[in-house]
């Protein structure tokens, strides 16, 4: 690691700080950026996020997809604590917390809305910013693309029932535009990008020019990363200052229900035998949300001003600082992962 990347985690915490100060003193600046979207998708962090996820996409080899199938028990964890996990313990959190334990310190008649948006967080499983944290803990490229394009296509088809079950609703109303236009933004656009770059690059220099062409973007796509933040905490900076207990309260079912789920998805990957490389990523996917798809339909439904918003901004405000913290526990477990007795049978089959 350089040292930029060992500090990483100072950077992050001084790009919070800057951006919340940022959003706080220049508000007009940032409702100004935060109004550049299309379909409730910010074009700016849009364009950060290719920044970010590119380099890692440069990585995959599209003729090796096929090797995935050697992970299927990994995509199983993922796909069990992504869908019959988390929105069903995001529900109970969020009712022992939210709707008990710190009701009467919430604003009266809002916690209904404030458990509303904790589900819909729960519901989306994370897209792009996937590939930041699959890459920091050294994570199988190829897996983690196929579990997120797989996750998006299970998100088309069970976001709508899922959310209308827990939220006793008979009918919801999926921002189809968000939930798309995001998939062709995060994944689509990005993967076209870096598969033109990959095979022009092999072609012109082969293997070793694409490997420096690797080192090059790598500090791009940190700064990337690191810029994403300050807008981001720019963008709620008011929020903060305006309502910090709110946003530490709700902050608490979020958090736990990250630690737990990561936790979970590791473990059972360990228990069944799995590759640290794939276990990793199962983890952070397992325990990331799509906030963008969130966001936008906590507004479409409960309306911006909503106590269901502010919970789905919470999660935006805690995503990056929290993975981190996962993708540390991570990589300094891998000794310990790598001593289970089911992981060490496969790798001797293997």
């Amino acid at each position: 690691m350089t040292t930029f990347e060992r500090y990483l985690s100072l950077w992050v915490a001084l790009c919070i700080v800057a951006g919340i100060m940022a959003g706080h003193f220049m508000p007009t600046f940032f409702a100004t950026v935060g109004s550049a979207e299309i379909a409730s998708v910010n074009m700016p962090v849009a364009v950060l996020v290719w920044l970010m996820i590119i380099p890692m996409l440069l990585k995959i080899d599209f003729g090796a997809l096929g090797k995935v199938r050697r992970h299927w028990r990994g995509v199983g964890v993922t796909l069990f604590v992504n869908w019959a996990v988390k929105p069903f313990s995001m529900a109970l959190l969020g009712t022992f917390f939210i709707g008990w334990l710190f009701a009467p310190l919430l604003p009266a008649g809002q916690s209904s809305s404030y458990i509303a948006g904790l589900i819909l967080l729960a519901a989306a499983p994370c897209t792009a910013m996937v590939f930041v944290w699959s890459n920091l803990c050294d994570g199988e490229p190829t897996y983690t693309l196929s579990q997120v394009a797989l996750n998006d296509v299970l998100m088309v088809v069970l976001f709508a029932p899922l959310v209308g079950l827990l939220l006793g609703v008979a009918s919801i109303t999926v921002p189809w535009d968000t939930l798309l236009l995001s998939v062709v933004l995060y994944i689509v656009v990005p993967v076209i990008i870096a598969q033109f770059v990959r095979r022009a690059v092999l072609s012109g220099g082969g293997q070793p020019a694409l490997d420096a062409l690797l080192a090059r973007l790598g500090p791009v796509s940190l700064l990337a990363l690191l810029a994403t933040l300050v807008l981001l905490f720019g963008f709620q900076g008011e929020q903060i200052v305006a309502q910090p207990l709110v946003i530490a309260l709700l902050a608490v079912p979020i958090l736990i229900q990250v630690y737990c789920n990561a936790g979970l998805a590791y473990l059972l990957n360990r228990a069944i035998g799995e590759a640290h490389c794939v276990a990793g990523p199962s983890a952070l996917i397992g325990a990331s949300n799509f906030f963008e798809l969130a966001v936008a339909a906590a507004i479409g439904l409960f309306g911006l001003q909503s106590g269901a918003a502010l919970a789905t901004v919470v999660g935006v405000l805690i995503e990056v600082p929290v993975m981190l913290s996962v993708v540390a526990i991570v990589n300094r477990s891998k000794g310990w992962y790598e001593r289970g007795s089911a992981v060490a049978r496969v790798q001797q089959k293997v």
